[in-house]
C-alpha cells in the first residue's frame, strides 16, 4: 500500500469511529440480498433478469432520521430536477436548506476530524465559515455536466441524489438514504446484488454493496453504496480524499474493510461523483 495510502487509511478508520449517527446492521435495519442480478444489459428492462422479487430494504428504523444531521439532508432529497439537461433552478428555501445541512455537519465530532486534518494538509482554511464555504463549492456549486450547455448538475445532486440520462440511464445515485426513501415511495425496483470476478461476496451485515436497481424509467446497471452509515460520514470521507488525492483512486482500510473510494473531479473544483468500491473483507482480529 503506498504511503499516502496508508494516511488516508489512519484517517478513514478515524471518520469511521466517530460516526456515532451510523445505524447497526440486524438491529436498525435489515436488507434482503436476495439474488445475484443478471449480467445481461439487453435483460435491464424486463422482469426475467430481476435477481430480487423483493425490496431491498425490509426493516429501517426511522427515528435515526430525526437525528438533525439526517434531517438536514433528507430535506435536501427533493430539491432536484433529475434528468440531466434540465437546468437546476436553486430557490433561496434551497439554498437555505443546503447551508442548514451544512451548518449541522459541520458541528459533528465526523466533520471536525475531517476539517482539522485537511487543515493540517493546508488543504482546507481554519475559519470554520471558510470551511464552509469551501464545502459549499465543492458539493453544491451547479456545473454543467457532459453534453449540457448550462448548469445542471452538483456533486451532491450526482453522489446523494441520482441523476437520470435520456431518461434511460441513472447515473450517480450512491446514498443508502434516497435508495431507502425511494424505495418505500415504489420508486426504485432492486434487481440484486452484483459482483465480479474479484469482488467478495456481499453480506446482509455489512456497510458497503454493489448492487443493481431502476429508478423511475431508468437502470442503475452497477452501483456501489455504503449502508447505514450517517451523511456525515460521506461527506467528511469523500471530501476528504477529494481534496488530498490528486489520483481519481485511492485505496483505504478501515474497519473490516479494503476500499477502493473512487472520486472523479470536475473542473478540479467540484465533485463529479464519488462512491465507494468493496476490494475485500479483513478478517475480524
Amino acid at each position: 500500500m503506498i504511503e499516502s495510502d496508508r494516511e488516508l487509511s489512519t484517517i478513514a478508520q478515524e471518520l469511521w469511529d466517530s460516526d456515532v449517527n451510523r445505524l447497526k446492521p440486524g438491529k436498525d435495519y435489515r436488507i434482503s440480498l436476495q439474488g445475484k442480478a443478471g449480467d445481461s444489459m439487453a435483460g435491464l428492462y424486463d422482469d426475467d433478469n430481476d435477481g430480487a422479487g423483493y425490496p431491498l430494504f425490509t426493516f429501517v428504523d426511522e427515528n435515526t432520521f430525526k437525528k438533525e444531521t439526517f434531517l438536514a439532508f433528507i430535506s435536501l432529497l427533493d430539491n432536484y430536477e433529475s434528468d440531466t439537461g434540465e437546468p437546476e433552478i436553486v430557490t433561496p428555501e434551497e439554498v437555505a436548506e443546503n447551508h442548514k445541512f451544512l451548518d449541522a455537519i459541520i458541528q459533528t465530532t465526523t466533520m471536525k476530524i475531517a476539517h482539522k486534518y485537511l487543515v493540517e494538509k493546508r488543504l482546507s482554511p481554519v475559519d470554520d465559515t471558510k470551511f464552509k464555504e469551501q464545502l459549499y463549492r465543492i458539493w453544491f456549486e451547479l456545473y454543467a455536466r457532459r453534453g449540457s450547455s448550462r448548469p445542471d448538475s452538483s456533486g451532491f445532486e450526482h453522489v446523494f441524489v441520482g441523476e437520470t440520462r435520456g431518461r434511460r440511464t441513472v447515473i450517480g445515485f450512491h446514498n443508502w438514504i434516497q435508495l431507502y426513501l425511494q424505495e418505500k415511495l415504489g420508486h426504485i425496483d432492486y434487481k440484486g446484488y452484483t459482483v465480479s470476478a474479484n469482488s467478495p461476496q456481499p453480506d446482509e451485515n455489512k456497510h458497503i454493496l454493489a448492487l443493481q436497481f431502476s429508478w423511475k424509467n431508468g437502470i442503475k446497471p452497477k452501483g456501489s453504496i455504503f449502508i447505514g452509515v450517517s451523511p456525515e460520514f460521506e461527506m467528511a470521507l469523500y471530501t476528504v480524499c477529494f481534496l488530498s488525492s490528486p489520483n481519481e483512486r485511492v485505496k483505504v482500510q478501515f474497519s473490516l474493510y479494503d476500499v477502493e473510494i473512487v472520486c472523479h473531479h470536475y473542473n478540479q473544483k467540484h465533485i463529479g461523483t464519488t462512491y465507494p468500491v468493496l476490494l475485500k473483507y479483513q478478517k475480524p482480529h
